[in-house]
């Protein structure tokens, strides 16, 4: 980077709300031209943005301040880029420039015993691979399937789990839960490019990336198959190679066939996750082969340990319901008093339950008895401040299902763990003792509090909030803020602070002025520095921009302290 001449301008003085408008204003036509099917204008716009200043810079923040793993290096070792660097970084991205090897990195899968592969680019692959991911996005968020949920902004797992019950909520059905084999590892390169169908310089900056290979210690691997977890556009490629996989089940299974005329076959996909729903079993088997021979195009296939046919309400091969995303989809008989009526006021005779699945109980159990045990002789503030953003980050995921007496049994283990964890630092103190310590009564129920009044948030103080699923083919780019705005502040992992402070804000960062969106990272700044004596109260906080709370810093002199996912 030393090479580089210096730019006449500095990082912290660029205005962050002028260089989005103008990257948005060109991903909307994109947009928009992409719904048209005007493919000489989504490339001519495409290669407009790809040379963008505007678009490089913000490709540069996005993963050297915005992305979560910007401290990760990739095989030169260049990680917490400085901002001198950052300039000179927007300077230099050049998509003509080769490839660099990927850094292999392996990470524990949770639950299992195995491990994940991820390939951590460098980061000015990084800073290219953001902005073809700005360029690429728009285009293909206006062909994306309606029900494909996972890794597109604006969606979620909540809307997937929405669609799901959507679908099965007036009848019982049979369900193909299935998921593709290490997807990211083996997508066949031919195929995806294929399917891209995009200019010849796009086409091979990307393929470059694909073939770059990957360095574990000094070994250099050649990747002739797959696209590296851990690259920025990563996730979207996956999505591209997917595309197409529920209208080609919708179309080898649905009506004549016209055999089904008013029951068509629902696919739900978030990511490599997907399940297939219909009341007919022979429709669902024929869908498991459509489905394995679209994936043996892409040079995937099914993975036989996690893909099963089940049904939502009666037993079928020893298994009722499935699992998807964490939550457990069962349907339940039950009397007349507790049933709904379809759609004609007759009785269905059962009821559609989906709860915290029993797997993810367990983890989440074992993640609490983890942090209590390795915090036996902290402090109990300590201990609460490790276990209130576990408990809550929880609670806020599965808050819009039926999760009320899971959380009431939640509560009971952590009372249980943390009256062992008490006792251990009193053994010759009375039980009576011990909890007078450490436990306070609050409208009949046990707080856990610290002297400092910090309490333990408790799983049931969470309220059941239904979510409401994304409007059909609604995306991000369609330029509808109010909308999108308003879905943020009732996104049920929104921390409770935030959700306040976005409602106060009205949605709006004060520093930039700019709407929230879900993509971004937002931090809790204090509006008077701590370090300067501001207080810890809700009158002195803000909700800002990570990279505006960076920017706001470097004005007050004080360091960015509170940060939340």
């Amino acid at each position: 980077m030393s090479t580089v001449a210096t730019p006449v301008y500095e990082w912290n003085t660029l205005d962050w709300s002028q260089i989005e408008r103008r990257v948005f204003k060109l991903q909307k036509r994109i947009y928009h031209a992409s719904l048209r099917g005007d493919v000489k204008a989504v490339h001519a716009l495409q290669r407009l943005l790809m040379t963008s200043w505007s678009a490089k810079c913000l490709a540069v923040r996005k993963v050297t301040q915005d992305n979560q793993g910007k401290r990760t290096a990739g095989v030169d070792g260049v990680k917490n880029v400085s901002p001198d660097n950052r300039v000179r970084l927007v300077s230099m991205l050049n998509l003509q420039a080769k490839a660099q090897p990927t850094r292999r990195v392996w990470i524990p899968k949770p639950g299992t015993a195995e491990r994940r592969a991820l390939g951590i680019p460098v980061m000015r692959d990084r800073a290219g691979q953001a902005l073809v991911k700005l360029t690429l996005e728009p285009e293909w968020e206006a062909r994306f399937e309606p029900n494909s949920y996972g890794f597109r902004p604006g969606r979620s797992a909540h809307d997937a789990i929405e669609a799901i019950f959507n679908a099965i909520k007036q009848k019982p059905k049979y369900v193909l839960d299935a998921d593709i084999a290490k997807c990211f590892d083996h997508i066949s390169h031919e195929a995806l490019l294929a399917k891209l169908a995009t200019f010849p310089t796009l086409r091979r900056v990307i393929k470059e990336w694909l073939k770059a290979g990957v360095m574990e210690g000094l070994v250099l691997t050649p990747t002739e198959e797959g696209t590296p977890q851990g690259g920025v556009a990563s996730p979207l490629l996956a999505n591209i190679a997917l595309h197409g996989l529920e209208e080609g089940v919708k179309m080898a299974c649905s009506p004549n066939g016209g055999q089904h005329p008013q029951q068509p076959v629902h696919l739900v996909r978030y990511a490599d996750d997907f399940v297939v729903l219909h009341d007919d079993l022979a429709v669902i088997e024929q869908g498991k082969e459509v489905i394995e021979r679209w994936l043996m195009r892409l040079g995937l296939e099914l993975k036989p340990s996690k893909t099963r046919i089940t049904h939502t309400l009666q037993e079928h091969e020893g298994n009722v319901g499935f699992d998807f995303l964490g939550f457990n989809v069962r349907q339940h008989p039950v009397g007349k008093a507790n049933s709904g009526r379809n759609t004609h006021g007759r009785l269905l005779g059962f009821k559609t339950i989906i709860t915290p699945s029993k797997e993810n109980q367990r983890r989440h159990q074992k993640a609490v008895r983890e942090v209590v045990q390795k915090n036996k002789a902290a402090p109990q503030e300590a201990l609460i401040g490790r276990l209130n953003p576990l408990i809550t980050g929880w609670v806020n995921y599965f808050s819009t299902v039926v999760s009320k007496e899971t959380f009431g049994q939640m509560d009971t283990l952590v009372y249980a763990k943390l009256r062992r964890w008490a006792q251990r630092r009193h053994p010759r103190k009375s039980a009576t003792w011990v909890a007078r310590k450490y436990w306070h009564t609050e409208q009949g129920h046990w707080d856990f509090r610290a002297p400092n009044g910090k309490s333990l948030y408790r799983h049931a103080k969470k309220p059941i909030k239904r979510h409401v699923k994304v409007a059909g083919t609604r995306s991000f780019f369609d330029g509808d803020w109010a909308y999108w705005a308003t879905r943020l502040g009732r996104h049920p992992e929104l921390h409770p602070r935030e959700a306040q402070l976005l409602k106060v804000q009205q949605g709006r960062c004060p520093w930039c002025g700019l709407l929230f969106t879900s993509e971004d990272r937002r931090e809790i700044d204090h509006i008077v520095p701590r370090s300067h004596g501001g207080k810890d109260d809700p009158i002195n906080r803000q909700l800002l921009h990570r990279h505006c709370h960076d920017a706001k810093s470097a004005v007050d002199g004080s360091t960015p302290t509170r940060r939340f996912p």
